[in-house]
């Protein structure tokens, strides 16, 4: 097959089926979608595929910038594929639901904590049951000292706070409790995946508009015009709420269900720290409890000398708008007032994401606004049978996720085969071998 990657090489002027986007969306639905008789073109804008799912590789390690844990690891389609593809599955706990030093919360703090979490997320569910799709902020106790934290919490579970987040959509996600990582990187796996694809992916290719007047979709790139019979539109939400993809003739139920389920932030430091052994491994502190403009920190994260600092929501927004530096002096000031002064003098910053920067994720994940929990289901509607929508996105349950996109990926490369029907029993064999 040709090597499409190189930028020198010309793409094909048509194809059957188009994927936009190789993130785990994209990848998945590729990987249906190779079989014999069927042209297929993946297109990435940025130079290397994998998406929001990416590994940066510092001293040896493999440090996740986007996605990082399997989340509900028993029941994620990706879980078995980590040892298949040669990488390490660590299975240690996470570490989310302790105070490292019980720093402002003693253990009947944390405890207290944890039963007031339960109650707002009983409230929601109780809420959800009779279809109210409110602010997820309104089940808040007015009264509990705990809201702000929860708050914080928000902005790392749903990249954006509870005011701003579908009470009808958060109680929808689904959550097993079960949690790993891969230890060399999430990312890492994904780009491994990935290489499945790489004879039909092209990559330095950004698709700026997609016009549908004729009886082919007409396609153009940066790298030139294609057609295809059927494309699947797996890049975030963001990118065709503002038009960056564009669709022509423009779809007002797709605009109005993606600006319905916007990308929040959620960003990322990961700091060297001298004297580690000060610090038990994989442990999990917040600086602050009083406020939800402060961070989460994970301490020695596989056992490695290093913290990862997660920053979400506005805060994240914020501190991304003034650049890298500030995001790593955030993360530093925040531990030297919980920790010492000395802190600063042992942490070195290695790597800051930025994916609300990023021109081709425009954020992290998605959440549902209020009054919103339907435009998910709106998303996987397709556009004349010939133009399908897959993302963590569009996932009903595992939204926000790496698993989450690729069965998403998958469900709209079976759905764009029925379009060009493809007998099921001879999907559901390729798709087995």
């Amino acid at each position: 097959m040709t090597d499409f990657a190189k930028a020198s090489n010309p793409l094909p002027s048509q194809v059957d089926v188009v994927v936009v986007g190789a993130g785990a969306a994209g990848i998945a639905a590729a990987r249906r979608l190779m079989r014999p008789g069927l042209s297929l073109l993946v297109l990435e804008a940025r130079g290397r595929i994998g998406g929001r799912a990416f590994t940066q590789r510092i001293e040896g390690e493999g440090l996740d910038m986007g996605c990082g844990w399997l989340h509900s690891a028993d029941d994620n389609v990706l879980a078995d594929r980590v040892e298949a593809e040669g990488l390490t599955l660590d299975q240690t706990p996470p570490p989310w639901r302790s105070q490292a030093f019980d720093h402002e919360m003693s253990s009947a703090d944390q405890a207290a904590f944890g039963e007031a979490f339960a109650a707002f997320d009983r409230r929601v569910a109780e809420a959800a049951t009779r279809g109210e799709d409110r602010p997820a902020s309104d089940f808040f106790d007015p009264d509990s000292r705990w809201n702000a934290h929860m708050d914080a919490i928000s902005g790392a579970l749903n990249g954006a706070r509870f005011a701003e987040v579908s009470s009808l959509d958060y109680d929808a996600y689904g959550d097993t409790g079960v949690n790993w990582r891969v230890r060399e990187g999430y990312g890492r796996l994904i780009a491994r995946l990935g290489q499945a694809a790489a004879p039909v992916t092209a990559t330095d290719c950004a698709v700026r508009r997609i016009d549908r007047s004729g009886p082919l979709l007409r396609l153009e790139t940066s790298r030139g015009e294609l057609t295809a019979r059927i494309a699947i539109l797996t890049t975030p939400n963001s990118l065709i709420a503002n038009e960056t993809v564009r669709i022509d003739p423009p779809v007002p139920a797709l605009l109005e269900a993606t600006a319905g389920v916007p990308l929040g932030l959620a960003s990322k430091v990961h700091m060297t720290v001298r004297g580690a052994a000060d610090f038990q491994p994989d442990t999990q502190l917040w600086t602050r409890t009083d406020t939800a403009q402060t961070g989460g920190y994970h301490l020695r994260p596989f056992g490695r000398p290093m913290i990862e600092a997660y920053f979400g929501a506005d805060l994240a927004w914020g501190l991304e708008a003034e650049g890298p530096a500030a995001l790593a002096d955030f993360a530093v000031a925040e531990l030297v007032s919980a920790l010492g002064s000395d802190m600063r003098r042992r942490l070195q910053a290695v790597a800051v994401s930025g994916w609300g920067a990023d021109p081709w994720s425009q954020g992290a994940y998605s959440h549902a606004l209020p009054g919103h929990a339907a435009d998910r289901a709106r998303l996987r509607v397709p556009v004349e049978d010939r133009l399908f929508l897959a993302g963590e996105a569009t996932a009903p349950v595992y939204y926000g996720t790496a698993h989450g996109a690729w069965m998403e990926g998958e469900r709209a490369a079976d759905a764009a085969l029925s379009a060009l029907g493809v007998p099921p029993d001879r999907r559901a064999e390729e798709a087995a071998s």
